[in-house]
């Protein structure tokens, strides 16, 4: 296969000013690529702009590993964050849990199916419950138990083992332990999680049976980007769904995984396929 056959894909942020776009798109035009996807956005009150844009190098008068170093005097111009990734190198990603399994088995369905172009190498869990699913879909399986005083020894071991399969991404697929700082630091902007909406309302355990016994009509989960502020990262996803005094906390319960798992499915096929850019508390998804 030639190095030239993928797609190049570029998320770019810089001051907003004239002449971007077309200076980016001559760019593309005068080195062979074919534009097959452009998206932009201006932040109207900080002025910033931002732009996923996507092209085919088959015709490409440079090779794909020279693209970086080639593209970068433009970038230096307008003064960018940018990046530029293939579509033949797939994100590596490592799944977190705990002993709940429909968010795992939402996205090894969706992987099995061939929805994410990506790896998953490995699944490390706190607790050995879910292992049965990652031996049927063939992927290892690492046990790391975790208490208040071997916390700081376990995620050693953890970082080392993600460093170890040169992991991109981690998915917290209900992994109900709370990362240290130094781990998040680590994977800064690469550790996705999922929750469910009560938050901040309903903080402690049993959110659902406040929320029924609030009366609440509706019920939502949120997919983010994990930072040192405990569910406060830049968002990543968010879906909703009625519910009315019929509803049992058990409906509730159920009609939450529901969500939860959609939610976190689609925060990782955004991810999977170069759509996003963190915007400082927020996130730019095209």
């Amino acid at each position: 296969m030639s190095e030239n056959n993928v797609n190049a894909f570029l998320l770019f942020t810089c001051p907003d000013k004239n002449g971007i776009v077309a200076k980016i798109t001559q760019f593309i035009y005068e080195t062979g690529g074919n534009i097959i996807d452009l998206d932009e956005h201006v932040n109207q009150n900080q002025q910033f702009f931002s732009l996923r844009i996507a092209w085919n190098m088959a015709n490409s008068s440079i090779p794909a590993s020279k693209l970086h170093e080639t593209f970068e005097p433009l970038a230096k111009e307008f003064d960018a964050h940018w990046r530029i990734e293939f579509s033949n190198q797939k994100q590596r990603v490592a799944i977190f849990v705990s002993k709940y399994d429909h968010c795992l088995q939402e996205i090894l369905w969706r992987y099995n199916m061939s929805e994410y172009d990506i790896e998953i190498p490995l699944i490390i869990s706190n607790h050995p419950d879910l292992k049965p699913i990652a031996d049927a879909a063939g992927i290892p399986y690492h046990v790391f138990p975790i208490t208040k005083e071997t916390k700081p020894e376990q995620e050693a071991k953890e970082i080392a083992l993600l460093r170890e399969h040169n992991i991109d991404l981690v998915v917290l697929a209900r992994y109900m332990q709370v990362l240290s700082p130094n781990f998040i630091r680590e994977f800064k902007n690469r550790i996705i999680n999922i929750h469910h909406s009560f938050l901040p309302g309903f903080v402690g355990g049993n959110p659902y049976k406040q929320a029924y016994e609030r009366g609440v009509k509706m019920i939502g989960a949120t997919s983010h980007f994990v930072t040192e502020d405990l569910d406060e990262g830049p968002i990543i996803e968010q879906d909703i769904m009625r519910i009315t005094h019929k509803d049992t906390i058990k409906d509730l319960i159920r009609k939450g995984r529901d969500l939860e798992r959609i939610v976190l499915a689609r925060a990782l096929a955004y991810k999977s396929e170069h759509r996003i850019i963190v915007d400082g508390t927020r996130t730019i998804v095209f």
